[in-house]
């Protein structure tokens, strides 16, 4: 039978992530085919999961996904691994509204996850009896199958925390982790360093993954998370030929993309062509359209201003008409300038405004949209959406006049009232989207594509060369 659980915490920041990655590198380095997941909008630790798994990790999220939708994509890729691991965000019983009704909990609940509670143990002895013995009575539905012990003390104090637990719990303590700061992976503003720009991230991930495997029964973590086998849901429609050829930014600036939405893409027709927008002299050869996600542009700025011939291309390809989607990092990249403290450097400047970052976030969380119809991928006004936005950056000096795709009614975009700048066929945004039901910004987009191409409008043109087809 194959093993799922979902790893949650009793507060956000114990160390969940690290354990998550370490827990499905080491099961997958003993042959186990480890499906990961994570709970909300996250890119970063998604990329850590799949890296350490050796596969691409989904996320699901309550408030963008309808109930069928996350059963439905949490069943198609656990069919046929031997583990599924999701991990939460925040505390276990964490979640926007009183009832919990999007926590942690209540995803082990709909997916039928027995949870793997890991605490941050410092500085507690018989204090933890109590919070375990809390957090399963809080809701008698939920089986917490066992803890893991994090930043324990050392040897006795992992001895007391042993006893305490063994003695008042009937919870398995399946593992105790020292405190280690080889075990931390680095962070800054938006948290996590992404893998893509971690240049030892492989190594970082096996480093951790042995330290989880020493301290972490996981024999017994897999057998008291067996369940039975995960039914099929219904078959795909087929995928599309790849018809299209679209360029994707995929390098250490830009790489914040949703697995099922690249699934999307190539299941609509996409050829999707790595571009690296910190190295690559052109695009590829005629391009269909253009896809510019999040990152961290503000941290290679200089790279990004030197790479003159690529920021002209990208932006001679905009005027022309080519169909362009761009995510809050791209957006930042597709305007005239990017400040960050006292440096400014010159980014493509199809979008006539300055991004200026800052030290706090101005839009952060959930966000509530609505069409305004005046996108380039067509479809009625008034249709509402939900995404979700992190940006530590504004756009400034924006002229009047320009039109936007959104109305802001939750959440900040561009300006606390609109999102979504369009010009000519490029839609650019601070909102992430997802290709979930609520709005399915992939199949509009590929209609556009589709539509231009019948027209027989001029594709970008550059290098056949310089062509990189996306792995899968």
């Amino acid at each position: 039978m194959p093993s799922r659980f979902l790893v949650s915490a009793a507060h956000k920041s114990s160390g969940k992530t690290t354990l998550s990655i370490g827990l499905a590198a080491a099961l997958a380095a003993r042959g186990r085919a480890v499906q990961t997941y994570k709970k909300g909008p996250d890119y970063i630790d998604p990329m850590w999961l799949g890296l350490a798994a050796g596969r691409a990790c989904y996320n699901l999220d309550f408030y963008v996904m309808a109930r069928e939708e996350i059963t439905e994509s949490f069943a198609r890729h656990a069919c046929g691994a031997d583990i599924a691991l999701v991990e939460g965000n925040k505390g276990l019983y964490d979640g926007l509204d009183l009832e919990g009704g999007n926590s942690n909990a209540a995803l082990a609940r709909l997916l039928d996850l027995p949870v793997i509670l890991v605490i941050d143990a410092r500085g507690m002895t018989r204090g933890i009896a109590p919070l375990i013995l809390g957090y399963q009575a809080f809701d008698r539905a939920l089986r917490i199958a066992g803890v893991i012990l994090n930043r324990v003390g050392g040897v006795r104090h992992e001895g007391k925390l042993r006893a305490v637990i063994e003695h008042y719990t009937d919870v398995p303590v399946l593992g105790a982790v020292h405190e280690d700061p080889a075990l931390q992976i680095r962070e800054r503003h938006l948290g996590l360093v992404p893998s893509n720009e971690a240049g030892l991230a492989r190594e970082q991930v096996e480093n951790i993954a042995a330290r989880v495997a020493a301290q972490v029964d996981l024999p017994r973590l897999i057998e008291v998370t067996r369940g039975p086998a995960i039914a099929a849901p219904p078959p795909l429609p087929a995928p599309k030929p790849a018809a299209y050829r679209i360029g994707i930014l995929r390098d250490r600036a830009f790489g914040f993309y949703y697995a099922d939405d690249l699934d999307a893409l190539r299941s609509a027709g996409a050829q999707l062509l790595a571009i690296d927008a910190l190295a690559d002299a052109s695009l590829p050869a005629g391009l269909d359209g253009l896809v510019l996600g999040g990152g961290f542009p503000e941290s290679f700025m200089a790279e990004l201003e030197a790479n003159a011939g690529l920021r002209a291309q990208i932006r001679a390809a905009i005027e022309a008409g080519l169909p362009a989607y761009a995510e809050c990092g791209g957006l930042m990249y597709l305007a005239r300038s990017l400040s960050w403290g006292d440096k400014r450097h010159a980014m493509v400047g199809v979008i006539p405004g300055d991004v200026v970052m800052h030290d706090k976030p101005v839009g952060r969380g959930y966000v509530r949209l609505r069409d305004t119809g005046l996108g380039p991928w067509g479809g009625p006004a008034g249709r509402g959406m939900h995404a979700h936005e992190f940006h530590y950056s504004s756009l400034e000096n924006l002229p009047d006049g320009l039109e936007y795709a959104y109305q802001v009614e939750r959440g900040y975009g561009v300006d606390g009232r609109h999102d979504g700048i369009v010009y000519r066929n490029l839609l650019a945004s601070y909102t992430h989207l997802r290709a979930a039901s609520n709005h399915s910004w992939v199949e509009r987009f590929m209609a556009l594509v589709a539509k231009q191409a019948a027209g027989g409008r001029r594709k970008a043109a550059g290098p056949a060369a310089t062509t990189r087809e996306e792995a899968g």
